[in-house]
């Protein structure tokens, strides 16, 4: 039963996006313009991939770090390429106090900046080498049009900083951490993703190159979902980075660059959701079970309480809602909040000795015996969830996926639809600029390792060099 709080999905996109966000209380809107506050059921979802992020960064060796929040003009200045790219979004403190301040400082917008003014003055050899770095904190960037977890002034990230004494070292790390974002999309977030380079116009500002992580929304619209840059020595030679290494002869080091936001709280929403509200992958969702007693026997108060200890008990995490709500609220409240499975218990469930699982991803009610193992029903429940939703998205994806060959079939296709379109570049920036003009459509990533469908560019019709997925972003 459609939620009347949510507009319908196929109706109108974001409205539907911005009423799901309302509805679950995952975010509101502040006095601050262009920011928002994370609400509890929000944070709560961010606190569960930092923790499974976290965890997977540690394992790679990775420590974590915390640096300044502002960044000194001076400073932001020595690197020509970063502030160009930055310039527009970036935000100033220009008073302490009743004084104005002698420099300028910036409010970070990343912090390559920092990180390199650190790893100056801390690395003399390559035996300090090398450092794997990672921060959790919050960034500024002054966008014009904003929208919750999506695109915000102020957001949330993390963002891995490592310096290493060899160019195969740094680029390993650099494809090493797109991996992880991949991992961490297919197997934790359920949201199928491709990964590729970006073309040189849409690379991270001072990077040599940039690999990026790409998943596809439910509209067909494109969300960067996590990159990873690799510097060489350019941070270090604008930054005077050098350490001796194993010849005794003083170089410059290599660096690389990685990060992903709250913005994946918005493609979970957005690959997921449907239309009564938030639908979570299991190994994401703070909660995983609700309990519903319905009724007041004290019988079914009782084994609610029971099965709920025995959930938890077996890292299931599981609640009971005792509120005074009606079944029916309580069943919908559940729904929008996106709880993978919902346990049902009534009188008639006892007499027929068994109880309700409801999927949230499915609606599927499923009668289980009340003397089985529901501790292993439970997990296998929840383990069949995290692969459907999988499957669908991927499904998904599939039939948004499409090839041209020339720009006619590029125009046909975006003309009905929106998705991923398989279409071969000479490389040309000019060409990548004619593409934009249909409907804003963007380089999402160069493919790597895949056959070219064409010999000739999409747009200009001259020998193709690489195989691009094009899409519409947020």
């Amino acid at each position: 039963m459609k939620n009347e709080k949510i507009t319908s999905r196929d109706i109108d996109f974001a409205k539907w996006y911005t009423d799901v966000v309302n509805a679950a209380k995952l975010a509101s809107y502040t006095s601050v313009k262009g920011c928002i506050a994370i609400l509890p059921n929000g944070y709560a979802i961010w606190e569960k991939m930092q923790n499974e992020l976290d965890k997977k960064f540690k394992e790679l060796g990775h420590v974590n770090v915390q640096m300044p929040l502002l960044i000194p003009e001076g400073l932001l200045n020595k690197e020509k390429e970063l502030v160009e790219g930055f310039a527009p979004e970036v935000a100033w403190v220009t008073m302490g106090g009743s004084k104005e301040l002698e420099e300028r400082l910036c409010i970070r917008p990343t912090s390559e900046t920092v990180f390199c003014d650190f790893y100056k003055n801390f690395i003399k050899s390559y035996k300090d080498l090398p450092l794997l770095y990672n921060q959790w904190c919050n960034v500024l960037r002054w966008e014009k049009e904003t929208r919750p977890f999506l695109r915000s002034r102020e957001f949330l990230w993390q963002e891995g900083h490592t310096i290493h004494s060899t160019k195969e070292e740094a680029e390993n790390e650099t494809k090493r951490m797109i991996e992880v974002y991949k991992w961490f999309h297919h197997e934790i977030l359920a949201i199928p993703s491709i990964i590729g380079l970006k073309t040189e116009k849409e690379k991270f500002a001072g990077a040599e190159y940039t690999y990026t992580n790409e998943a596809l929304m439910f509209n067909g619209v494109s969300l960067q979902c996590g990159t990873s840059h690799y510097f060489g020595q350019k941070f270090s030679k604008s930054y005077d980075i050098k350490f001796t290494n194993k010849n005794n002869k003083e170089e410059f080091a290599y660096q690389t660059s990685w990060g992903t936001t709250t913005r994946m709280i918005g493609a979970v929403i957005m690959v997921h959701g449907d239309d009564k509200g938030l639908v979570l992958p299991p190994k994401i969702a703070p909660k995983q079970v609700v309990i519903i007693p319905i009724g007041t026997d004290e019988r079914i108060i009782e084994l609610s309480k029971k099965i709920n200890d025995e959930l938890n008990d077996n890292n299931i995490t599981s609640y009971i809602d005792l509120s005074e709500k009606t079944p029916g609220y309580k069943f919908a409240e559940a729904e929008v909040n996106g709880i993978p499975i919902r346990i049902e218990i009534g009188s008639r469930d006892l007499e027929k000795n068994s109880l309700s699982f409801v999927r949230r991803d499915t609606s599927e009610k499923i009668m289980i015996n009340i003397n089985s193992n529901l501790v292993e029903c439970t997990k296998e429940l929840l383990q069949k969830i995290q692969k459907d939703m999988y499957k669908r998205a991927l499904k998904r994806r599939e039939e948004l996926t499409f090839e041209a060959k020339n720009i006619d079939e590029v125009k046909n296709i975006m003309s009905s639809k929106s998705g991923f379109i398989k279409a071969c570049w000479c490389g040309n920036e000019d060409c990548e600029l004619k593409m934009k003009e249909i409907k804003g459509l963007k380089s999402r990533c160069i493919l790597e390792n895949e056959k070219l469908i064409s010999d000739k560019c999409v747009v200009c019709g001259k020998p193709a060099k690489k195989l691009v997925v094009w899409g519409i972003q947020y």
